[in-house]
C-alpha cells in the first residue's frame, strides 16, 4: 500500500510540476481582473469540478473577496439571476464540454459578464468563449478509474 501511496503523489507532484510550468500571461491577467472587479466572483461547475468550485468560492470568501457558488444545473433552471454584468465568472470543467455548463456561456456574455475558464481542454467550447483560460490539463491521472 505504501508503494501505490507513493506513486500516486509522484504522479499528482509531477501534475503540479507541468502546471506550474505552464503558467502564463493568462495566469497574470486572471489575477488582475479577479483583484480589480467591482462586483463579485462567481463559480461555477458540475461534478468533481463543482465541489473543487465551492471550495474555491469559499476561499475568496474567507480571504475578503465577494463570492458565491452557483451549481450549473441550479443556474439553467432558475438562478441566472443571480449573475451581474460587474461579475467575474470563474467556469470549472475539465473537458470545457459539459452540457449544464456549456448552455451558461451565452448569458454570461449577454449580460456582460468576464468569463475565466478553467479546463483541461484549451481548444473546448468553454475555452473558445472566455476571456481568459487557465489550462489545467495533465498527462495522467493518478487513479486508475
Amino acid at each position: 500500500m505504501k508503494e501505490i501511496g507513493k506513486k500516486v503523489l509522484e504522479v499528482e507532484a509531477n501534475a503540479i510540476k507541468k502546471i506550474s510550468e505552464r503558467l502564463d500571461k493568462n495566469f497574470d491577467q486572471a489575477v488582475e481582473l479577479l483583484y480589480s472587479t467591482k462586483g463579485r466572483v462567481i463559480v461555477t461547475g458540475i461534478g468533481k469540478s463543482g465541489i473543487i468550485g465551492r471550495k474555491i468560492a469559499a476561499t475568496f470568501t474567507s480571504t475578503g473577496t465577494p463570492s458565491l457558488f452557483i451549481h450549473a444545473t441550479d443556474a439553467v433552471h432558475g438562478d441566472l439571476g443571480a449573475f451581474q454584468k460587474d461579475d467575474v465568472v470563474i467556469v470549472i470543467s475539465y473537458s470545457g464540454e459539459t452540457e449544464e455548463v456549456i448552455s451558461l456561456l451565452q448569458y454570461i456574455k449577454r449580460i456582460g459578464s468576464k468569463l475565466i475558464a478553467i479546463t483541461g481542454n484549451i481548444n473546448s467550447t468553454l475555452a473558445k468563449h472566455s476571456d481568459i483560460v487557465l489550462d489545467v490539463s495533465v498527462e495522467r491521472e493518478a487513479c486508475p478509474i
